[in-house]
C-alpha cells in the first residue's frame, strides 16, 4: 500500500463531509439534467427518478448528514463512557478514600481538520477530591463568552470536552487541559491543525484575520466565484479589488452584507475608500491610492452557514520622485496631544533602498476648506514626531509630511484627518518615550510559497523601542541592487513577497522602524528558489463519461489546476448509485492516466462519479460528484466524444488546440474531426475547418486579443458525425508574459543542429516534452533532449528530410509554457551546410598531443579526436623523421574513443625533441604537436626513470604504502606503513635522526603492516623518521618527516578527538587564584587552545597564567577581582570544527570560589611564615658527664619566632648550669654547663608566631666517666610537629572522617627561605598539610582543617602554654599546622 493510498483512507471522512459541504454549495439540488429531455425512454426515467428522488432530495441530504455527525458524536460519547467505567471498574474501593492528586485516565489527542468543520477534545481525569478542569488555549484561558458560539465547554460524567464551531486556520495552537485540586495539578496538551484547502487566502500566513466581533444573522447562500488577487499600485493611481459571486436567492434589493478590511481594520465608506455590492459582484475603489493603502484587504460576506471571506495583498509603491534620488514619501500622518494651540503630529518613515540616507522631515499644514498649505518648521525635524504651535482655537487643520535627503525633498504625504484646536480633553496621546532606533532584526528564514511569491520570517529586534513595524528587501542573487517588498511599515514578523519571478533565486534582510528612523539592516537570508510549497493537489473536474457497454462505463477527467508543487502520481476513483448517498471505492490501487473504465456496473440504473488526485504531499480534496451516468450500451454507429482537449502555444491572435481520440469509435473507423468554437457565455459556436483534419491538433488563428473562448471537437467516421466533446476549459488568448519562441540553430562547437527554447517560468518539478508534429518525441534515436536550467535544447544526430516536420515542446507544471517551429527543407539544408564547414575543415580534438609515463618507465604519447572514421589515416614525426611502429615503438589508433597513440619502450636522452602527430580522415585533415626540450623535457625523463626504478624495486620487499600516521582514540600519534612481496626472513627496522628506534612490540613483517606509536606526542617528537625494509632481494625505505605541515596536521588530528572528549569546565580554587580547568584525553601546548573571557581571547599574562599537564588544560585568574567577573570559553580547533566548554563565573558561583581563594590563600600565607626549625638539631644527643652540652639550631619566621626550651615537658629557665640563648633572631641555643645525670632527658624546643610553630625533640643521654657508651634509643625519629601559635601544648584531633585532599596542596617555602640541612644531623623541612578544597567552590569551613594520615596523639603530660603566647593572638582554626606525631 502506497502512502497515497494511506492518506486516502485516513482523509476519507472528511472528504466525504466536505465533499457534501462543497456539493450543498456550488450545484442546484437536482434540477433537470440534459439528457432526461432528448428521449422518450429519458423522460420516462425522468419521472421515475422525480417521483423517488426529487421529494427534497437536499432535506434528506442535510438530514442524513446531521444524523451523521450526531450518530458519531453519541458513539464516541458511549466508547468514551465505556472505557471510563472500565478503568473505574478496577479501582480498589478503598481508594476513593484516600486524597490523590488528579491524573489524566484518556489523555488529549491531536486533530487535524479542514477549516470550517468543527472539532471536539475530550479527556478524562481522575482524582480526590474531584479536580475542577480549565481550558486553555497557547497558554491564554479560552472564555466561551469572548466569542459566543465559538467554544463550548461540557463536562458529563467524568468526561471533559472542549467543542470548537466552524474552524478557522487562526485556531492552529496548542491546546491544554488543567485539573487541579488540593493535593495537585495535572496537565494534558493536543494540538490543533486546521487545514485550508489549495488556493486559499493568505491571511492565515500573516495572521492578519480580522476578528469576528459581530454576527450578522443571514437567509442567502453565498458562493465566491472569481476572486481579486494579489495587485500592484502606484501611488496617485486608482485601483479596484472585485470579487464574483453566486448568491441565492438572489434578491435585487437584498444584497448580501459585505465588509471589507485592511490588515485588521475595518474600512468604512468615504472619498478615498468606494464600496459597492450587488448583481453578483462585491468592488473596492481606492481613487487616489497612497502608501497608507498598502496592506491585505479582506472581504468578508455573511451567509446563512457563517461567512465567506477572501483575502490579498495590495501593493502600492512611490510614485516617481519629482528629483532623481529623493526619498519616497512619508506615511500615516496623524495627530495626537490635541490642545487650544498645540497638536503633536506623527508619521512613519518611508523605505529607503537605494537611496541616500534620509536627513530629515518638512511638516506642512492648512485649513479645512483651504489649499494653501504653510510649513511650521524652518529646518527638518530629525525624528518622525513634530510639535506643531501656533495654531487658532477652533480651527481645524490637516497635516502633511515631506522627507529631505541630500537629492532632493519627496512628494508630500497623504494629508491627515481633519484636527480640530480645542482645550485639553480626552485626545490620543502619542506612547512610547525610548530614544533610538531599534536594533536589527534577528535571522531572516525565507521558505516556498507559490511560483511567484516567497514566505519570509524573522527574529524581532532585542530592543524594540516602540516599534512601529518592518521593511523587508529582497535581491536577486548575484545582483547588488536591492528592491523593497513592501512600502509601508509591517507589523509582524513575517510576511509573503508577491511579485517574484518563478524559478528565480532571491535574498531577503529586514529593517525595524519607529519614530526615531530605520534600524541596521538585518543578515541577509540563504537564498532561495522561488518555486510553489509542497501542498495536496487540487481536485480533478471535468468529469466525461467516453464509452458505455452495458455493464461498464469508460470515464475521462481533466487534471487538477494545482498540482500541489508536484507531479500528481495517482488518481482514485468513487462512484454511487444516483438514488443512494453512499459513495464506494473503484480502485484501492491508484491509475495514473486520466482514464478509467468503471466495471461490474447494473444495466438502466444511473451513477455519479467522483475523483482525487495524488501527489507526493498525499491525496487531495475529491471532485465534485458527475452529472448522473445511465449505464446503458452504446450502439449508435457514429463516433463517441473525443477528450482530453488542452492547448499549446497560446499567444494574443493564435493558439493550439490539441485532444484525444474516441473510446467508442462506433461502426467504423475514425476518419477525421471538426473544431467548433465560441466566446465564454455565447452558445454560438463557429466551425473552425470545413473539412474534417485527420490529426488530433489544430492550430487556431484570428483571435482577438484578451477575448476568452471555449472549444469542442467532434469526430466522424463513415456513419457521420458524433455527439461533441464536453467543453474545454476557457482560454484567454493572451501570451504569457516573457514568452519566448524556439529557436534553430547550428552549434558552433560541434555542428550539432538543433532547436533549443528558454522558458520565461519553470518550477522544480517541470520537464520539457518535446513532440513532433504533436506526438511526443520519448526515447528516439535521431535526436537527443537535454536541459539546463530554463533553456531545453533538441539536437538532431544526423538530420535529413525523415527529419522535418513541425516540433513543438511544452513546459509541464507552469501555466502554460509551449511554443512549437517548423522545420522546412530550406531551413534544414542551410543548416546542414553550417554544419558541415563546422565539422570537416578539421579534424576536431577534444585533446591535442600529450604524454604520460606508464609503469616500468614506458611513456605514451596520445591524442584523442572528436571523432574517427574507420578510414583515418595518422603518422607520428619525431625530430622531422617518420616513426613506424616496430622495435621500442608500437603505434595504435581506437576509432570508438578518437585517441590515437604511439607507446616507446626506452625512453632516454635521445628522445629529447619535437613530436607531431598528422592526421587525415575523409576531407578533413589536422596535425598537433608536442615539444620535448629542456626543461620539460628532464621532467618527462626523470619521471620515466624513476617509474623504471620503482619497478625494479617492487620485485624485492617494498612499501605499498610510504610512512603515514594516524591518532588512536587515547591520542597516541602511530607512524603507520603498509608492506608487500615480504618474507619471513624480511627485517624491518625503525629509526629517528638516523638513531634507531626499538619499539616494546617487534614489528611482524608478515601482517603487512607495521606502526610505531608515540604517546604523549609534542614538539620534542620533531625530526624525519625512517623504516627500513630488507631482505636478500633488495632493500626499501621510506621516509617520514614530522615537522612544519605535517606537525601541524598530527596537532590538528589530536585536537579532534582531544577537543570531543573536553569535559566541562571545572573551578579549582588555590591560593594563588581561581583556576579553571578543562579535562581531556591528551593536552598539549602545540594545540590551537582559546581561552576567552566574555567573547574577548585571554593572553597569557601575570594576571591570567594559561597552561596545561597531559590530562587537562587550565587558565588561572591571580588575584582575581569584580573586573574577572563573567562567562569564560575555552576553545580548542582541530581545524575544521571548534569545540567550546563554558563556565559561567557570575553571581554565587563566583562569589563562592572568592571567598575559597581568600581562604587559601590565608592558609598558604600562615604556613609560609610560621614558626619553625630550619635545621641544627640532632635526634639523639649521648655525651659523657662533666662535658659541656650545646643544642644549637637554625629557626625561621616572619615576624620573628619566640623561642621556649622545655626538658620533659617542663620550661628551662636559662641560669649558670643551663643557658639559653636567641642571637639575632635566628640562632637558638642551649648550653648545659658539666652535664650531669641529672640532665638526661628529654629536651624540646618550641618556635613560634602568631601564625604557628613547631615543637621539637631531642633525647639527651648523660654517661659516667668509664661507662660504655649506650646505644642510642630512637624514641621518635626527629620530625618537627607544627603546633598552633597560642595553644603549643594543644594537639588537634583529627576527625572521624577526614576531608579529601585538596588536588593544590599548599606551596612550601622556597629553598631561600629553608636552608639545606646538615648531613650530620639531618633536620628535613616541615613538609605543609594539605588544605582540603572542594570541587566547586565553598565558603572557608567553620570546622578545623582535617589532620593528616598519621594524626599525632595527645602526649602524656600538657606542655606548659608560655605566658608570651598571650602576645600572639592565635589564628583562625583553619590554618592551625597539625603538631607531627611523637612517640
Amino acid at each position: 500500500m502506497n502512502i497515497c493510498e494511506i492518506c486516502r483512507k485516513s482523509s476519507s471522512s472528511v472528504s466525504q463531509v466536505q465533499a457534501q459541504a462543497t456539493e450543498a454549495m456550488t450545484e442546484p439540488a437536482y434540477t433537470i439534467p440534459v439528457f432526461r429531455e432528448r428521449t422518450a425512454e429519458g423522460t420516462e426515467e425522468y419521472q421515475r427518478v422525480a417521483t423517488n428522488v426529487g421529494k427534497g432530495l437536499t432535506v434528506i441530504q442535510e438530514e442524513l448528514r446531521r444524523m451523521r455527525i450526531a450518530t458519531k458524536v453519541q458513539v464516541d460519547s458511549l466508547a468514551i463512557q465505556r472505557e471510563v467505567k472500565d478503568m473505574m471498574a478496577k479501582r480498589v474501593d478503598y481508594l476513593d478514600e484516600i486524597p490523590k492528586m488528579p491524573d489524566f485516565v484518556v489523555a488529549l489527542r491531536p486533530h487535524t481538520v479542514w477549516e470550517k468543520t468543527p472539532v471536539k477534545l475530550f479527556c478524562t481525569v481522575q482524582g480526590n477530591p474531584r479536580p475542577i478542569v480549565k481550558w486553555y488555549k497557547g497558554g491564554v484561558p479560552v472564555d466561551p463568552l469572548s466569542i459566543p458560539g465559538k467554544y463550548k465547554i461540557e463536562n458529563k460524567y467524568g468526561v471533559h470536552s472542549l467543542i470548537i464551531s466552524r474552524c478557522v486556520v487562526s485556531d492552529t495552537a496548542e491546546y491544554s487541559a488543567v485539573a487541579t485540586n488540593p493535593h495537585g495539578t495535572a496537565t494534558s496538551k493536543a494540538t490543533v491543525t486546521v487545514k485550508r484547502a489549495s488556493g486559499a487566502g493568505e491571511s492565515c500566513h500573516l495572521g492578519l484575520v480580522p476578528h469576528l466581533t459581530e454576527i450578522h444573522p443571514s437567509k442567502l447562500e453565498v458562493t465566491l466565484l472569481d476572486r481579486f488577487s494579489v495587485s500592484f499600485g502606484v501611488e496617485g493611481s486608482s485601483t479596484s479589488l472585485v470579487c464574483s459571486m453566486v448568491v441565492v436567492p438572489d434578491l435585487p434589493n437584498i444584497p448580501p452584507l459585505a465588509q471589507w478590511y485592511r490588515d485588521d481594520k475595518l474600512l468604512k465608506p468615504s472619498k478615498l475608500v468606494e464600496m459597492t455590492v450587488g448583481g453578483g459582484v462585491a468592488r473596492l475603489t481606492l481613487p487616489h491610492l497612497a502608501k497608507d493603502d498598502e496592506g491585505l484587504y479582506t472581504l468578508r460576506i455573511f451567509t446563512k452557514d457563517g461567512t465567506a471571506e477572501h483575502s490579498a495583498y495590495l501593493f502600492v509603491s512611490d510614485a516617481a520622485p519629482s528629483t532623481a534620488g529623493a526619498p519616497g514619501a512619508p506615511m500615516s500622518v496623524k495627530a495626537y496631544d490635541i490642545n487650544s494651540d498645540y497638536v503633536l503630529v506623527a508619521w512613519k518613515p518611508p523605505n529607503t533602498v537605494n537611496e541616500a540616507a534620509i536627513t530629515g522631515y518638512f511638516v506642512d499644514r492648512c485649513e479645512a476648506g483651504s489649499d494653501k498649505w504653510v510649513q511650521c518648521n524652518d529646518a527638518p525635524v530629525k525624528i518622525c514626531k513634530y510639535p506643531v504651535h501656533g495654531l487658532s482655537l477652533g480651527h481645524s487643520y490637516h497635516f502633511r509630511v515631506r522627507a529631505v535627503n541630500s537629492a532632493g525633498i519627496s512628494r508630500p504625504s497623504r494629508k491627515s484627518e481633519k484636527v480640530t484646536a480645542l482645550d485639553a480633553a480626552e485626545s490620543e496621546r502619542l506612547q512610547g518615550t525610548e530614544e533610538g532606533v531599534p536594533s536589527a532584526p534577528g535571522q531572516v528564514i525565507a521558505t516556498r510559497n507559490t511560483k511567484s511569491s516567497v514566505f519570509v520570517q524573522w527574529e524581532a529586534p532585542k530592543h524594540l523601542k516602540n516599534l512601529i513595524g518592518y521593511y523587508i528587501d529582497g535581491r536577486v542573487v548575484g545582483a547588488k541592487e536591492w528592491f523593497p517588498c513592501n512600502h509601508k511599515p509591517f507589523k509582524h514578523t513575517r510576511f509573503v513577497v508577491h511579485g517574484l519571478i518563478p524559478g528565480e533565486t532571491y535574498a531577503f534582510r529586514v529593517q525595524a522602524v519607529n519614530l526615531f528612523g530605520l534600524s541596521e539592516e538585518s543578515q541577509e537570508s540563504s537564498p532561495i528558489a522561488v518555486e510553489p510549497a509542497l501542498a495536496t493537489p487540487s481536485a480533478p473536474f471535468g468529469i466525461t463519461m467516453l464509452s458505455c457497454d452495458g455493464s461498464s462505463i469508460t470515464l475521462a477527467w481533466r487534471s487538477p489546476k494545482h498540482c500541489g508543487g508536484s507531479k500528481v502520481n495517482a488518481y482514485y476513483i468513487d462512484k454511487r448509485n444516483a438514488d443512494t448517498l453512499v459513495w464506494k471505492e473503484v480502485n484501492l490501487t491508484g491509475v495514473t492516466e486520466r482514464i478509467c473504465t468503471v466495471d461490474n456496473l447494473t444495466e438502466g440504473t444511473f451513477y455519479e462519479f467522483k475523483v482525487q488526485a495524488a501527489n507526493m504531499a498525499g491525496v487531495g480534496v475529491p471532485s465534485a460528484p458527475s452529472a448522473p451516468m445511465k449505464c446503458e450500451a452504446w450502439t449508435m454507429e457514429e463516433p463517441g466524444p473525443a477528450y482530453d482537449l488542452s492547448f499549446s502555444e497560446v499567444r494574443s491572435h493564435s493558439l493550439v488546440i490539441l485532444w484525444k481520440a474516441p473510446v467508442y469509435t462506433g461502426a467504423s473507423a475514425v476518419t477525421g474531426y471538426f473544431v467548433d468554437m465560441a466566446k465564454k457565455g455565447s452558445s454560438e459556436f463557429v466551425t473552425l475547418n470545413q473539412e474534417a483534419v485527420s490529426h488530433r491538433y489544430l492550430q487556431v488563428t484570428s483571435l482577438e486579443e484578451g477575448e476568452t473562448y471555449v472549444f469542442r471537437v467532434r469526430s466522424v467516421n463513415g456513419s457521420g458525425v458524433g455527439k461533441p466533446s464536453q467543453l474545454s476549459e476557457p482560454v484567454c488568448a493572451k501570451a504569457l508574459a516573457g514568452t519566448k519562441e524556439i529557436v534553430a540553430g547550428v552549434d558552433e562547437e560541434t555542428g550539432d543542429v538543433f532547436l533549443s527554447l528558454e522558458a520565461c517560468e519553470i518550477c522544480e518539478t517541470s520537464k520539457f516534452v518535446w513532440s513532433k508534429n504533436y506526438k511526443p518525441i520519448g526515447d528516439c534515436p535521431r535526436v537527443a533532449v537535454t536541459a539546463k536550467g530554463r533553456t531545453s535544447r533538441l539536437t538532431f544526430s544526423n538530420p535529413d528530410k525523415d527529419d522535418l516536420g513541425r516540433y513543438s515542446v511544452v513546459v509541464t507544471d507552469t501555466d502554460g509554457v509551449s511554443a512549437s517551429h517548423t522545420l522546412t527543407e530550406d531551413a534544414l539544408n542551410t543548416m546542414l551546410e553550417l554544419s558541415y564547414a563546422i565539422r570537416h575543415p578539421i579534424v576536431p580534438l577534444k585533446h591535442g598531443l600529450n604524454y604520460e609515463v606508464l609503469e616500468k618507465g614506458h611513456v605514451r604519447f596520445w591524442l584523442q579526436a572528436v571523432k574517427l572514421s574507420p578510414s583515418v589515416s595518422y603518422r607520428f614525426i619525431v625530430n622531422d623523421k617518420e616513426v613506424t611502429s616496430g622495435e621500442g615503438h608500437k603505434i595504435s589508433h581506437d576509432v570508438a574513443t578518437g585517441i590515437i597513440q604511439m607507446t616507446v619502450d626506452h625512453f632516454t636522452r635521445a628522445n629529447e625533441g619535437t613530436y607531431t602527430v598528422q592526421i587525415h580522415d575523409g576531407k578533413a585533415k589536422t596535425q598537433s604537436s608536442l615539444v620535448l626540450v629542456g626543461d620539460v623535457f628532464k621532467v618527462a625523463l626523470k619521471e620515466a626513470e624513476f617509474q623504471r626504478k620503482e619497478h625494479i624495486r617492487k620485485q624485492g620487499p617494498h612499501f605499498s604504502e610510504y610512512l603515514y600516521f594516524t591518532v588512536t582514540e587515547d591520542c597516541t600519534v602511530m607512524l603507520a606503513c603498509k608492506m608487500a612481496n615480504v618474507k619471513k626472513e624480511t627485517t624491518f627496522h625503525w629509526y629517528k635522526e638516523d638513531d634507531e628506534i626499538v619499539p616494546e612490540t617487534p614489528p611482524n613483517v608478515m601482517s603487512g603492516a607495521c606502526a610505531l606509536p608515540i604517546p604523549l606526542f609534542s614538539r620534542k617528537d620533531q625530526g624525519i623518521f625512517k623504516a627500513v625494509l630488507s631482505d636478500d632481494r633488495g632493500k626499501d625505505t621510506s621516509h617520514f618527516d614530522v615537522s612544519g605541515q605535517v606537525f601541524d596536521d598530527i596537532i590538528s588530528a589530536i585536537a579532534k578527538i582531544a577537543g570531543a572528549s573536553a569535559s566541562d569546565l571545572v573551578l579549582q580554587c588555590t591560593p594563588e587564584g581561581i583556576r579553571l580547568q578543562c579535562y581531556m584525553k591528551y593536552y598539549t601546548e602545540e594545540m590551537k587552545t582559546v581561552w576567552k573571557h566574555k567573547e574577548s581571547k585571554i593572553a597569557s599574562s601575570e594576571k591570567m597564567r594559561i597552561g596545561g599537564t597531559a590530562e587537562m588544560a587550565w587558565m588561572q585568574i591571580c588575584d582575581p577581582s569584580d573586573k574577572e567577573k563573567g562567562h569564560y570559553s575555552i576553545e580548542i580547533s582541530d581545524g575544521v570544527q571548534t569545540h567550546t566548554r563554558t563556565f559561567d563565573l557570575s553571581g554565587q558561583a563566583y562569589t563562592d570560589a572568592y571567598e575559597e581563594y581568600l581562604r587559601l590563600k590565608a592558609a598558604a600565607f600562615a604556613e609560609k611564615n610560621r614558626g619553625r626549625v630550619v635545621g641544627g638539631l640532632p635526634d639523639v644527643v649521648t655525651i659523657m658527664e662533666e662535658k659541656s652540652l650545646s643544642l644549637t639550631c637554625t629557626v625561621w619566621g616572619e615576624p620573628t619566632p619566640e623561642v621556649t626550651w622545655f626538658k620533659n615537658e617542663q620550661e628551662v629557665a636559662s641560669t649558670e648550669h643551663t643557658k639559653v640563648t636567641f642571637d639575632g633572631g635566628k640562632f637558638a641555643s642551649l648550653v648545659i654547663n658539666k652535664v650531669t645525670p641529672d640532665d638526661s632527658g628529654k629536651y624540646s624546643i618550641n618556635v613560634r608566631n602568631k601564625y604557628g610553630g613547631e615543637f621539637v625533640e631531642i633525647t639527651v643521654s648523660v654517661y659516667r666517666h668509664g661507662e660504655k657508651i649506650p646505644e642510642p634509643k630512637l624514641g621518635h625519629p626527629k620530625t618537627p610537629a607544627a603546633t598552633p601559635a597560642a595553644t603549643p601544648a594543644a594537639t588537634p584531633v583529627p576527625p572521624k572522617s577526614p576531608a579529601p585532599p585538596s588536588k593544590t596542596p599548599t606551596p612550601t617555602p622556597s629553598k631561600s627561605q629553608t636552608p639545606a640541612p646538615s648531613i650530620k644531623s639531618p633536620t628535613p623541612a616541615s613538609t605543609p598539610a594539605s588544605t582540603p578544597a572542594p570541587k566547586s567552590p565553598t565558603p572557608a569551613p567553620k570546622s578545623p582543617t582535617p589532620a593528616p594520615k598519621s594524626p599525632t596523639p595527645a602526649p602524656k603530660s600538657p606542655t606548659p602554654t608560655p605566658s608570651r603566647g598571650v602576645k600572639s593572638p592565635t589564628p583562625p582554626r583553619f590554618m592551625k599546622s597539625p603538631t607531627p606525631p611523637r612517640k
